[in-house]
């Protein structure tokens, strides 16, 4: 159950990375693993035992952002809508 919020925030993370420029994606996945994967670490008390749970959780919340982008870009992708430029 501890596992759920970092990936549900990533999935979100994902999902909000597709609307994202191509250039600024990776920059910006980055930046969202690292602080929901803190926050999750911070909100389910696991600091309290160590910080060495971020490994786990940051990583976990990177996949989870990967497989959501993935899923937006298939479904787009599915429905036929128009790409966005690149650039």
């Amino acid at each position: 159950m501890n596992e759920l919020f970092p990936i549900a925030s990533g999935l979100v993370l994902g999902a909000v990375l597709a609307l994202v420029r191509p250039g600024l994606r990776l920059l910006t996945g980055i930046a969202g693993a690292v602080l929901f994967g803190v926050l999750a670490t911070v909100a389910s008390g696991e600091y309290l035992v160590g910080w060495e749970f971020l490994i786990i959780d940051i990583p976990l919340v990177a996949l989870s952002a990967a497989v959501g982008l993935l899923a937006v870009r298939a479904v787009l992708r599915g429905t036929g809508q128009p790409r966005q430029p690149r650039g």
